[in-house]
């Protein structure tokens, strides 16, 4: 829900967003738009006008202004010419996909290498005062069952993701190593300074609905499996609270450090019943799920390290540095179901 903080915004400064045809991105983009800000919006081909008129639409009907120019992660100096004249850069761009062929190529490559273009190019745009990362709770814990070693078995954003590996979550490696190189090349400069904003599991309505999207394609898998399912634990939270924890982080001037975004402690049984009709949990033991685990798309390892704990993520910091007050998850789900259902997706 909007930012309970007083925000200081010029509006006449443009500001930069990557990866401007993404989910959490498009909303990001409706909200600055609301907010009567001009944003540069990049992707990586904006010639093809039928997948960013969606975000033109909006800004037609907003006080703010859109341009967009093309950028790619892997082109050193690709986003030199969005980046002119902002005063913000909101580095969105990395690619979100939990099953891949190659973690180099299709993950690590781009998250890290695209994080360190999209830096060097802040660097040499003296307009640019503050660069706010999207992260990820991911960068904090790599499965559940981490918890047990945590003091006060709470996850804080002192806590780094130490143990995934290309092998077992790779989108978690490429996520934690992007935001460590934002923050070596942050410390090595005094130009602007960097606001790290980590999310939980992004749900709820997006500015247009993203059917490939893996946000899209897990509300489709609960209301799919019916009324039984496993309780495999999440940190959730609502797309338009991470777009304001982002809004926030850029024009709160003390905003610092990194920022748990994650507004509801809850598991797959608790965010199925807020859609689906008498969902509950499956009557299949641990073991049995750990066995057949690789006839549906998941590791074992997922089964055995997630299945049974619990999540604690500790938003306090985005409550109170950033003013967010998070969306209810049964809003969240409830929402996002009937955007889906209006445009037939679902």
């Amino acid at each position: 829900m909007p930012c309970t903080k007083e925000l200081q915004i010029d509006t006449k400064a443009p500001v930069m967003v990557t990866g401007a045809t993404g989910y959490v991105a498009g909303v990001l983009i409706s909200h600055l738009l609301d907010r009567g800000l001009t944003v540069h919006a990049t992707a990586r081909d904006p010639s093809k006008k039928d997948r960013i008129q969606y975000l033109q639409d909006k800004a037609d009907e907003s006080k703010g202004t859109i341009r967009f120019f093309a950028g790619d992660l892997l082109k050193e100096g690709s986003f030199d010419e969005a980046a002119k004249g902002c005063a913000v850069i909101f580095h969105t761009a990395s690619p979100f996909a939990m099953s891949v062929k190659d973690a180099d190529e299709d993950l690590l490559k781009p998250a890290v290498k695209g994080t360190e273009n999209v830096l060097t190019t802040a660097n040499k745009t003296p307009s640019v005062k503050r660069v706010v990362l999207t992260s990820s709770c991911v960068a904090i814990y790599n499965h559940a069952c981490d918890l047990d070693d945590i003091p006060d078995g709470v996850w804080t954003e002192e806590v780094w993701n130490r143990t995934s590996t290309r092998l077992d979550n790779p989108y978690s490696l490429s996520k934690t190593m992007a935001e460590q190189k934002a923050w070596v090349v942050a410390g090595s400069q005094c130009q602007w300074k960097l606001v790290v904003i980590n999310p939980g599991f992004v749900m709820g309505p997006g500015l247009k609905v993203h059917p490939s999207s893996e946000s899209v394609q897990f509300a489709k898998q609960l209301v799919g499996m019916g009324n039984s399912m496993p309780a495999f634990p999440l940190g959730a939270v609502d797309v338009r609270d991470v777009a304001d924890a982002h809004i926030a982080a850029a024009f709160i001037p003390e905003a610092a450090g990194r920022h748990i975004t994650s507004g509801s402690n809850t598991n797959m049984v608790e965010m199925a019943q807020t859609i689906v009709a008498n969902a509950k949990e499956a009557p299949v033991p641990k073991i049995m799920l750990w066995a057949l685990a690789p006839l549906f798309g998941m590791t074992r390892t997922l089964v055995s390290k997630n299945l049974g704990y619990k999540m604690n993520f500790d938003n306090s910091k985005a409550k109170d540095e950033l003013g967010i007050d998070f969306y209810p998850l049964e809003k969240t789900m409830c929402d996002m179901h009937q955007q889906l259902v209006d445009n037939k997706a679902i």
